[in-house]
């Protein structure tokens, strides 16, 4: 049962880190350029509510991911 508390805990803390990621790429706070390109490769200008308000959500569902998996052990 400790292996899945670590794994839960472990995959919420990604979610929430992405998450918050995604939120401040999508206030424009961050500005990355692409690392992969196969076509366009012009970074874009500009925040994105739908990306702040994704990475928004993805950081709440990842922070009650952990949370829920350190205190219940994933049960």
């Amino acid at each position: 049962m400790r292996l899945i508390r670590i794994v839960g805990v472990l995959v919420g803390a990604f979610i929430a880190a992405l998450g918050l990621l995604w939120f401040l790429q999508g206030m424009a706070i961050i500005e990355m350029r692409p690392i992969l390109c196969v076509g366009n490769c012009e970074p874009i200008v500009g925040g994105s509510p739908t990306w702040a308000a994704a990475g928004a959500v993805a950081f709440i569902v990842g922070v009650g991911i952990a949370f829920f998996s350190a205190r219940r052990g994933g049960r």
